[in-house]
């Protein structure tokens, strides 16, 4: 007899993409077209001179084939010390202020690990990417929410945090442009009062920027560590996977507060030897490299932004047009806000294969909404929504219930 898992992993409920993925499959056996607009995962090829440069190294740097070290080659600690320093006009010490991660997902749960323990509260926002709860979860600590709504622009007010619980935070985890919302700093307000109160209560703020370099509209925004005294309070997460669309590749890295980075190396010693050194190699060749690929991935995903928003407006159902991201958030229809997010989408696939995801698996605050993500093309974005109109002006019937408990992960 198998004993069975941890009471953390047995708590967590199922990762929502998995949920999805068996419903798509359903879908497509009975004879839908699935177009999936689900999950967050870029369908461009990477940057053909990253490629290349993945593939020289493979073939003519034989050391890459060896185990890599964990804090990572100094070659791309410098180059994303020097991107940092380009794109934000922030110093950061290469030797000891950055760490490259095998994704940020892994590299986001990984700091939780090192930082939480049962007894300590994490406050997140809600609705947020899932690993910003689950890591803390998995970690033993306990999560305060911090409801993000659309009246206040899905920014947390941490003048309402509970005096008791912000004694116990060790961690307040922040990211914008923020996904799942879309929604955008317009000033630097709310990162300035984090510094205050990571320096009022001793916690340290965690900011998940990956999404930075996907702005539309004239708008850019800016990293945390921007601010004066942000390096002395906390640490800030970016991705290749979105803005060069490597998502597959697992690179991302942390930088900032040099104890915090510290900690993180030594946790991560025991679990991973770190990122493969041909990896690396076409990593520094993404940043260091020309960057036209980025501005035309925005170009991209505004104009799918556009095209899906106008084609959902011409059915009716009116949304918010995001200056960042890769994502449209949108409020259920009026008709499926009772039965929620989660049954609707498992609806709207086995009945037309059109995939979005429920906003209830991106936390609580989260319900009565769902997320389309950007990675079709135009005229799919188009005959998706045709297919969704239908669906809705199909007569009224009851949504079929959710086959699994409230998923909270994706």
């Amino acid at each position: 007899m198998i004993p069975p898992p941890s009471k953390k992993l047995t708590n967590l409920p199922p990762y929502l993409f998995v949920r999805l993925s068996a419903l798509k499959e359903k879908a497509a056996a009975s004879g839908l077209k699935v177009i999936d607009m689900g999950m967050g995962n870029p369908d461009q090829p990477s940057p053909t001179h990253v490629v290349e440069e993945a593939a020289r190294s493979v073939r003519e740097e034989p050391w890459t084939h060896r185990y890599p070290q964990t804090k990572g080659i100094p070659e791309l600690r410098s180059a994303i010390a020097d991107w940092y320093r380009r794109r934000f006009q922030v110093s950061l010490d290469p030797t000891n202020e950055v760490i490259p991660l095998v994704g940020s997902k892994e590299g986001l749960a990984h700091l939780m690990f090192a930082y939480l323990g049962p007894g300590d509260v994490a406050l997140v926002p809600s609705p947020c990417y899932p690993v910003h709860y689950n890591g803390v979860l998995l970690a033993g600590a306990k999560v305060h929410w911090l409801p993000l709504k659309e009246e206040n622009r899905f920014l947390p007010d941490l003048k309402k945090i509970p005096a008791a619980v912000a004694r116990r935070a060790k961690v307040l985890i922040l990211n914008y442009p923020n996904n799942p919302t879309g929604a955008v700093l317009e000033n630097t307000e709310l990162l300035q009062e984090a510094v205050r109160f990571a320096k009022k209560h001793r916690c340290f703020v965690l900011y998940d920027n990956a999404y930075s370099e996907i702005s539309f509209d004239g708008y850019r925004a800016p990293s945390f560590l921007e601010l004066p005294d942000a390096k002395k309070v906390g640490v800030e997460f970016h991705s290749f996977s979105k803005t060069y669309s490597m998502a597959g590749w697992r690179l991302a890295w942390a930088c900032g507060n040099a104890e915090i980075i510290g900690h993180l190396a030594k946790f991560k010693s025991f679990l991973d030897y770190g990122v493969p050194g041909f990896l690396q190699k076409a990593a520094v060749a993404a940043l260091n490299g020309p960057q036209n690929y980025v501005v035309q991935a925005a170009q991209l995903y505004r104009r799918r932004r556009d095209v899906l928003c106008e084609a959902l407006k011409q059915i009716g159902w009116s949304v918010e047009k995001p200056k960042a991201s890769m994502y449209v958030w949108a409020r259920l229809p009026e008709r499926f806000r009772k039965t929620g997010s989660l049954a609707f989408c498992e609806k709207l696939i086995l009945n037309t294969g059109v995939v979005v995801a429920p906003g209830v698996g991106f936390g609580p605050y989260g319900e009565g909404y769902v997320r389309f993500a950007l990675i079709v093309g135009d005229s799919e974005i188009r005959e998706a929504v045709t297919q969704i109109g239908n669906f809705l002006n199909q007569k009224a019937s009851k949504p079929s219930s959710p086959s699994s408990k409230l998923l909270m992960s994706a």
